[in-house]
């Protein structure tokens, strides 16, 4: 599902909001998702799961193309854990 779908299905299961109103909210909450990861916090949603952000340390890599090394920045990378009921139910549990 993309973010066009997640807003024209909310849209449809609540007809009394407009879809500009729907895409604000859906976007002003991916904002604040985006802004507390961005400022090194954890943003938790229970019972879907929580998003972090993970620290990779600097590396030699290897360029796949010519095999020569190259060295890799450390850097930030988003990491998802999904909670128990989202686990639950992907495994049909529930």
């Amino acid at each position: 599902m993309i973010r066009s779908e997640l807003i024209q299905k909310l849209s449809d299961e609540n007809p009394h909001l407009y879809q500009r109103d729907v895409e604000r909210i859906v976007n002003a909450i991916f904002e604040e998702v985006i802004d507390a990861m961005a400022s090194g916090n954890r943003v938790e949603l229970r019972g879907f799961g929580a998003f972090s952000v993970k620290q990779r340390d600097a590396r030699t890599g290897r360029n796949p193309r010519t095999g020569e090394s190259v060295e890799v920045e450390e850097k930030h990378v988003p990491f998802f854990k999904a909670g128990k009921l989202l686990r639950d139910r992907l495994n049909g549990d529930a």
